[in-house]
């Protein structure tokens, strides 16, 4: 059997290790011979591909990033998209293929497998954790670790000059690495897209930290909105020309230092949370899904998503990563509230 392997959407830390998984295991225990399409879906639509075997994945295992390549195709997008697919996948002798993705990638795959009947496997993968049907993604545990190492920093820098420090992580439509981050950081405030904040009530808990002497630090997923208000979006200009989140911490420096009187600053990490080695765990995951990925190819178990269920990884349908963005639990938030202000 040929099997084809992309990575599609925005990259994330592990990404190698799943691939690394895939090729080893399929060649050593199947004889699978693979394939690589370059930039997520737009190789099965143009047929672009690079060779895939043992040599090519050696010593992926710590590097960030996606030797694959990926992009933000939507091949659904074209008029004759999945017959392009379909046809070079059959020209190239392709007989399966391991979409590695989060919600517009496996929500792309979901479609091909359920409606057009092209054998895919998914593994989840983003930063953002927010893919129903499996516990934790590959990718989220490494941002995670990069927030938290920079809230520690910033903590001393804020306390040495009594200044409000913003952090602005990512997160899209969900709160996961604000919660995780801000709870392991020690955050003062942690504003997350599932509850609209109170700019007032941000300000209180400023001002009763530093009564207590402290500098405090406020954590921000970007996705996150003021009540009565909207997502605060940057222009973008250039090919990807439009408008992203992200703004969101330099408007609520500005509003706490004008309503506070004290002097606040924003961090903006931005794509650091994407970048460089994924941390343990996330080798652990995405190794462990490339494993039984292959696993769902050798058994024919087309349209099947691997997930994190425990320690244990299981299969469930790929139509449960595109049910929408798995969000923060109201408890949850509630859970971490204590330590605001």
């Amino acid at each position: 059997m040929r099997v084809g392997v992309l990575t599609g959407g925005r990259d994330c830390p592990g990404l190698n290790a799943v691939v690394r998984a895939v090729v080893r295991k399929g060649v050593q225990e199947y004889g699978y011979d693979f394939v690589g399409f370059v930039d997520g879906w737009r190789g099965p639509l143009e047929g672009d591909t690079v060779p895939l075997d043992i040599p090519a994945v050696r010593g992926t295992l710590p590097r960030g990033g996606t030797l694959l390549g990926t992009s933000r195709t939507h091949p659904l997008e074209h008029p004759d998209g999945v017959r392009r697919i379909r046809d070079n996948l059959a020209k190239l002798e392709v007989e399966a293929l391991i979409t590695i993705g989060g919600r517009d990638t496996l929500g792309t795959a979901a479609v091909l497998a359920q409606d057009h009947g092209l054998p895919c496997v998914a593994v989840p993968k983003t930063i953002d954790n927010d893919l129903h049907g499996t516990d934790r993604t590959v990718g989220f545990d490494t941002a995670v670790g990069v927030a938290t190492a920079a809230i520690d920093r910033l903590h001393t820098t804020a306390e040495s000059h009594k200044r409000v420090l913003v952090v602005e992580v990512m997160g899209g439509e969900t709160g996961w690495i604000a919660v995780h981050s801000g709870l392991a950081g020690g955050a003062n405030a942690i504003l997350i897209p599932e509850q609209p904040f109170d700019v007032d009530q941000v300000c209180a808990w400023v001002t009763s930290r530093f009564r207590a002497s402290y500098a405090p630090i406020v954590v921000v997923a970007d996705g996150a909105v003021p009540r009565d208000g909207r997502p605060v979006l940057t222009p973008v200009a250039g090919p990807a020309s439009g408008v992203r989140l992200s703004g969101v911490g330099e408007w609520l420096a500005r509003e706490i230092e004008h309503r506070t009187g004290k002097e606040a600053r924003t961090t903006v990490l931005g794509h650091v949370q994407r970048g460089g080695s994924p941390s343990p765990f996330d080798r652990w995951l995405a190794t462990r899904f490339g494993l039984h990925a292959v696993d769902a190819v050798h058994d024919g178990d087309f349209g099947t998503m691997v997930a994190l269920r425990g320690t244990d990884i299981v299969r469930v349908p790929i139509t449960a990563a595109a049910a929408g963005p798995k969000t923060v639990d109201p408890a949850l938030y509630d859970e971490v509230s204590v330590f605001f202000g």
